[in-house]
């Protein structure tokens, strides 16, 4: 194999499968709360284990399965993914790409013998069929196997009485025949001639029993020829109870199989989905989706960021007026409305008949929602005012709405595309975030627009849009909907020339979103009131870092 992480090793012949090696980085769900990890996987004399890291393959497995009774599925809309299972033991296995997938699948197949635990129907054809343990009678079958049964038992009562039968029947020749050799003592016991007991009784003493013997006789044939024909009964009896006992096991197993499949769904594992009906308890749900964050803001805090740049281009900041090739596209008319609305409903009080609650309060900070939900869907609109001492509105806007800086402040942030440049002010982004199970992965696609406003006033709008390159919900995303402002308004003292040391800007983040598919109403309340404090305060302080000892730009 080419692939560096994969490790394959062949000692003899390639037909001998149990020899060969393989041994790689595989992801491997590991459970609920922190999803897929890196495992290093060894293949070895027809055993799968993994280890933490290929640093502890010499400390003792963590795991492993033995692959003569194991199942190897490909999973049917992840092209990465395969799963190996022994019996209701299944591990969830993602490669790095489809061809290593193949590999794995490949060496693992390669490794099966067949079991004698498979349901298929040839499966006594081919030399591989059920093994039987035990005795058949403790399986409960149907009533036709009943029927067998009793069937059986009457034979078995017959071979009783047959056996009696011809104990007394044997013993009564037996007798014969010693008195015929009492009295004809020069009979030797190896002679070649057989004795007919009947002719010898002719003329001597026995003569008066000759019926007797004779009739003796014809009633031991008999009794021979019906225990005969009683014992070809019972074996073909024997033939139907295995035939039926073997139906039955295999009914068994069958069974088995799917009560083991329904166990394994209804656990918590990669493909568990969200909706209405999820068994995954609310709860848990949250604690899955609170640990996904927590390390998406360790990978971000162990980035190492880059060196700040000395100056910045002015010409990427916000412009001051409308670019005019904006003006004639086509969505120029949603944007300018849009827009508007947003920037106008940002700095409305929140008092009054309008509904807002506050729910999080630090500092300067305040956040509030008014509870909304629509087919079952939870779209609480959330809006945060915050005020941020050494930094203009212009220069706020600015580091949200270029893209060069989204991933070192958006932590969610998977992949980001640019589908069209419509002016200096107004771009449209297709965006796919990291998935947190489990939730689906979402992707969301908005045009983003930044404009000046009176009173020292920017802001940068994102509104859901649409584009035939960028369908929704054809792929494993779910496509959610977002109406999001950020709105900036920078004062300083009156009399006093702007500084850093005198602004201090206003901001109203304002936020509608619509998941686009189910997930519990508490859990989603309770990520917005742990996440978007964090997410606006990170934010600003990101811009306070970059904008500290640049010159400002108002």
């Amino acid at each position: 194999m080419t692939d560096d992480n994969i490790n394959v090793s062949d000692n003899s012949d390639l037909e001998d499968a149990s020899t060969q090696e393989l041994r790689g980085y595989l992801s491997k769900w590991t459970n609920y709360i922190h999803g897929w990890q890196d495992r290093f996987i060894v293949l070895k004399d027809s055993t799968l284990s993994y280890y933490k890291s290929e640093l502890e393959s010499n400390l003792g497995c963590r795991g492993a399965l033995c692959l003569k009774k194991a199942k190897v599925k490909p999973h049917e809309f992840d092209d990465c993914r395969f799963d190996v299972s022994v019996n209701d033991c299944v591990w969830y296995l993602r490669a790095t790409n489809p061809e290593e997938k193949q590999q794995w699948i490949d060496v693992l197949e390669s490794f099966k013998v067949e079991s004698g635990y498979g349901t298929n129907s040839d499966s006594s054809s081919n030399g591989g069929g059920l093994r039987r343990h035990g005795s058949v009678t403790s399986l409960q079958s149907t009533g036709s196997h009943g029927r067998t049964s009793r069937r059986l038992a009457e034979k078995i009562a017959e071979l009783e009485t047959y056996t009696e039968l011809l104990s007394k029947q044997a013993l009564q020749l037996q007798n014969y025949f010693d008195m015929c050799v009492s009295i004809y003592p020069q009979i030797q016991d190896d002679a070649a001639e057989a004795i007919d007991a009947a002719k010898l009784a002719d003329g001597v003493l026995l003569k008066q029993r000759t019926e007797e013997v004779r009739s003796t006789s014809a009633s031991f044939r008999a009794t021979c020829g019906a225990t005969v024909l009683a014992v070809q009964h019972c074996a073909e009896l024997l033939r139907r109870r295995d035939k039926q006992a073997r139906q039955a096991e295999e009914l068994y197993m069958a069974l088995k199989n799917q009560l083991t499949e329904a166990r394994l769904a209804s656990k918590p594992g990669p493909d568990h989905e969200e909706g209405p009906h999820s068994t995954l308890p609310d709860d848990e749900f949250y604690d899955a989706v609170e640990t996904g964050f927590d390390k998406m803001e360790e990978e971000r805090c162990a980035r190492v960021a880059p060196p700040a740049e000395v100056t910045r281009d002015e010409v990427e900041l916000p412009p001051p007026a409308i670019d005019n090739r904006l003006t004639v596209h086509s969505l120029w008319p949603e944007i300018d409305r849009i827009s508007t609305e947003q920037i106008q409903a940002a700095f409305e009080g929140v008092g009054g008949q309008i509904g807002w609650q506050l729910f999080a309060e630090e500092g300067d900070m305040r956040m509030y929602r008014r509870e909304m939900e629509i087919d079952g869907m939870v779209m609480d609109p959330l809006k945060a005012m915050h005020k941020v001492h050494g930094v203009s509105a212009r220069e706020m806007c600015h580091y949200f709405f270029n893209p060069r800086y989204r991933y070192e402040w958006e932590t969610t942030l998977e992949t980001m595309n640019i589908v069209e440049a419509i002016s200096t002010d107004a771009l449209v982004f297709h965006q796919t975030f990291k998935r947190i199970w489990p939730a689906s992965q979402r992707d969301a696609l908005f045009w983003s627009h930044v404009r000046a406003a009176p009173h020292h006033t920017y802001a940068v709008t994102n509104h859901s849009t649409t584009n035939a390159d960028y369908p929704s919900n054809s792929g494993a995303c779910i496509r959610l909907f977002v109406t999001v402002c950020l709105a900036c308004r920078t004062a300083w003292p009156a009399g006093e020339a702007p500084s850093r040391g005198n602004i201090t800007t206003s901001i109203a983040y304002c936020s509608t979103v619509n998941p686009g598919g189910w997930a519990p109403a508490g859990v989603l309340r309770a990520v917005y009131k742990r996440e978007y404090p964090k997410f606006l305060k990170r934010f600003t302080n990101y811009v306070v870092e970059q904008c500290r000892d640049k010159p400002l730009v108002i």
